[in-house]
């Protein structure tokens, strides 16, 4: 559905259970509007879940021995190394 969608039945539902005042027999609009709302609840729920659960990144630490000069400070190297880690397979059948 995306954070776009949801969004959008998040508004459509408020809209339609807190503004409009119509009766249509047999359909309640502010029942639908709640029922709106919690779809657009739930969706934005999965979907921020779904990509934070994509986004993790492996970070690897490497610390070179010191390399010490002759009359000179002591100097070191850090090397930090950030790679997105590989999508999860696609489902069978896909």
């Amino acid at each position: 559905m995306g954070i776009g969608g949801s969004i959008f039945l998040l508004a459509v539902g408020a809209i339609l259970a807190f503004a409009v005042n119509a009766d249509i027999s047999g359909l309640d609009i502010n029942i639908i509007g709640w029922i709106l709302m919690a779809a657009g609840l739930v969706g934005l729920i999965i979907t921020l879940w779904y990509w934070n659960s994509r986004r993790r990144t492996v970070v690897t630490r490497q610390t070179a021995a010191p390399v010490v000069a002759p009359n000179q400070q002591v100097r070191s190297e850090y090397r930090e190394t950030r790679r997105e880690d590989a999508p999860p397979p696609p489902p069978p059948g896909y």
